[in-house]
């Protein structure tokens, strides 16, 4: 069976005495954490928490935080965890949304629930112990598992929902991905042969749990491999995790990777058990990519696609690829987003929903086990999303005759000006060729003459100043002139998701009006 469930049960009879967790508070087998996800399974259905139903968790990156989840997937309930970086507002919408009955909470964030938004579920609400604050008269989670005896679950079909994960909400509300058992387990197995994952990894979940790339940690689920958990985020706690828990393997953000490679005193961590460095949600600079292969010697670098809705990756691109490339100063293949994965059929359409000849732009879209059936209590956005039997991405690419996919842009980030379509991804690549510029993004703005004109918020490498005039005649023998962006700001930092990823619809609400 291709559920979630069937690959613990796997991890648990076949590899049971293997490491499962490793954290400086506690360290678990597959045997001892499998013991605690059936009695957390238990304490689910105390709580009115069955087949099929809802519950809510608001919890940053633990080991605590897996059981949840691995909980879920034994009981036949649907996790849906939340992203705590949302206003209550926010939060509630999507509690509503999803129908979520019960809610866990780590104590960090227990003063959330004195917000009115959370009145429903506070009295009702139980604790996660995070190492914060426990004076609550709240239950704790902890207390509940030791008491409860193990649980037998629930068996899910392939067919039924696994985990509900809410997409970032920055082009309106976030919508509900309803992804099935067969969705999550089909994308582990078509990760692990390319990224090379085995029983004896240790992965490291640097990714929000509640963002859809935290799930490339359910190949090593699969293998019986064992996870470690980076609860928050500095570049000092990444390094710290790396060579405390003997790391092996980590995905993470562009912005993450670059921030870490300029820890002042780098070269004094141990990092020679890291094998495989797994970077995406944003494209790396050529330059970016060399500096991390550097530092990282005896790592592999790859680089992965994917979306919330295809749980999440689509494509790779190898570290073969990598390798040449810098060997032979073949750059250009390190702006493709890879091939698709094994089971994964990806075309490049036109606006009437025609393949377009190699080599032309047009939007992605895909087809496999992997891809989400669909969002939930949305049927508009559905009957968009989904056509005779394909996903439409929202993604600008285009494919080349050796299968590699070239991603262009987002649909609402490409730029037409003065009736010339400009994607974004091209002049910023050219603006990341100054070797002053540390960060950049370019969006449309609102314009009288020409529609829509370019504009450049710009992150000047530290220690170094730009002007408007020097970022002109920087790119003049790089891209056409309509490409050039004439408008811009030098900026301390860009906006940013939870993942690193550059928010570009608050760099248009910030300077679409001043412009």
């Amino acid at each position: 069976m291709l559920t979630m469930r069937s690959a613990l049960e796997r991890a648990q009879r076949l590899f049971g005495a293997n490491a499962a967790i490793i954290d400086k508070e506690r360290q678990f087998t597959w045997s001892e954490h499998m013991d605690r996800v059936m009695r957390l399974a238990h304490v689910l259905q105390e709580n009115g928490i069955g087949k099929g139903d809802r519950f809510g968790i608001v919890c940053r990156n633990t080991w605590r935080h897996c059981e949840l989840l691995h909980a879920g997937y034994w009981n036949g309930s649907v996790p849906v965890p939340v992203n705590y970086r949302l206003a209550p507002p926010e939060i509630r919408y999507i509690l509503d949304d999803a129908g979520v009955t019960q809610l866990f909470v780590e104590d960090a964030f227990l003063p959330f629930l004195d917000a009115d938004e959370f009145a429903p579920w506070r009295d009702g609400a139980i604790c996660i112990p995070g190492g914060g604050v426990t004076d609550t008269t709240l239950r704790i989670s902890d207390d509940l598992i030791a008491a409860a005896a193990p649980s037998d679950g629930n068996d899910s079909t392939e067919e039924e929902d696994a985990i509900l994960l809410y997409t970032g909400g920055t082009t309106g509300r976030s919508k509900g991905v309803r992804l099935t058992h067969k969705n999550v387990f089909s994308n582990g197995q078509q990760c692990t042969a390319p990224m090379k994952i085995n029983a004896a990894d240790i992965y490291l979940h640097v990714a929000p749990m509640f963002h859809s790339a935290d799930l490339l940690g359910t190949g090593y689920t699969q293998a019986g491999a064992a996870h470690a958990y980076l609860p928050v985020f500095t570049p000092d706690n990444l390094l710290d995790a790396f060579q405390d828990y003997r790391v092996t393997s980590a995905m993470m953000a562009p912005t993450m990777i670059i921030l870490t490679l300029q820890v002042p005193d780098f070269a004094n961590y141990d990092l020679s058990s890291l094998d495989r460095v797994y970077y995406g949600s944003s494209p790396m600079a050529v330059e970016w990519i060399r500096r991390t292969m550097d530092a990282f010697p005896a790592a592999n670098v790859q680089q992965g696609y994917g979306l919330t809705e295809t749980s999440p990756i689509l494509t790779t691109l190898d570290e073969d690829v990598h390798v040449a490339a810098m060997q032979r100063g073949e750059y250009e293949i390190l702006k493709a987003a890879g091939r698709p994965l094994v089971g994964i059929d990806m075309r490049i359409v036109d606006a009437d929903g025609t393949e377009v000849p190699l080599g032309e732009g047009g939007e992605v879209v895909v087809r496999g086990p992997n891809v989400t059936v669909g969002y939930l209590n949305r049927p508009e956005e559905n009957a968009t999303a989904f056509r005779d039997g394909w996903f439409h991405t929202g993604d600008i690419g285009k494919m080349d005759e050796n299968g590699f996919m070239f991603l262009l842009d987002r649909k609402k980030d490409m730029i037409v000006t003065g009736g010339e379509n400009v994607y974004s991804s091209e002049v910023e690549a050219a603006l990341y060729q100054h070797e002053n510029v540390h960060e950049c993004a370019v969006v449309g703005v609102p314009d009288d003459k020409y529609g829509e004109a370019l504009f450049a918020a710009i992150v000047p490498r530290p220690g170094t100043s730009l002007t408007d005039s020097e970022i002109i005649e920087h790119c003049r023998d790089l891209i056409g002139g309509y490409k050039i962006p004439r408008r811009m700001a030098f900026v301390d930092e860009l906006p940013k998701s939870a993942m690193g990823k550059i928010l570009k619809t608050e760099i248009r609400k910030i300077y679409g009006e001043k412009t």
